[in-house]
């Protein structure tokens, strides 16, 4: 057995695999050595407790399945965007089986600060995504947006009916792009 990890990545890859393979609750400081090939006190070296590798797990999951793509044309239209990004949270359905909704749905019912936090950063950081491309949008019509309709009121609407989308297992994003449409284009067709 090796006594060294030789990263925080190998790490959260193996609890990445464990999450895709057995579910969420799989990891553990145990398994994931295991997992690993290493001692339960490597990987000790790197996170404090099961509550800190259970949040870097999730919130690498999370940054395995919104990761930026190479193709930034993604991030120069917001129907792009939106398509792009129902098309993630299908990949991340079918990666990590059930992933969405008893991770997200269980650390917001429960006190898992750390996980809680992470999850919330990388929502945060989604959601700023949707806001830079909706304010970049060449295709979004003068005076779209106002003192009460913000861009940024848009984007919160446009990351509630996502995560609406991923508690359904809904990835037909037709509906959202019709409401881009006829929100923020000229031409809504």
């Amino acid at each position: 057995m090796n006594t060294v990890v030789t990263s925080k990545e190998e790490i959260l890859r193996a609890s990445r695999e464990l999450i895709r393979t057995q579910g969420w609750g799989a990891v553990s400081i145990r398994s994931v050595a295991a997992a690993c090939g290493v001692s339960v006190g490597s990987i000790y070296n790197y996170f404090d407790s099961k509550a800190a590798l259970v949040g870097a797990a999730v919130e690498s999951v999370w940054c395995e399945i919104f990761h930026r793509p190479e193709d930034e044309a993604v991030f120069e239209s917001t129907l792009t965007c939106v398509a792009w990004m129902y098309g993630r949270m299908e990949y991340g359905c079918k990666q990590y089986p059930g992933f969405f909704t008893l991770h997200s749905l269980g650390f917001l019912r429960e006190d898992k600060s750390d996980g809680k936090r992470r999850m919330e950063r990388t929502w945060q950081h989604i959601r700023q995504g949707l806001l830079a491309v909706l304010q970049r949008d060449p295709c979004v019509r003068p005076g779209a947006f106002n003192e009460t309709f913000t861009a940024e009121k848009f984007a919160d609407v446009l990351f509630s009916l996502m995560l609406s989308a991923l508690l359904r297992q809904d990835y037909d994003p037709s509906t959202v792009l019709e409401l881009v449409r006829r929100t923020l284009y000229d031409d809504p067709h």
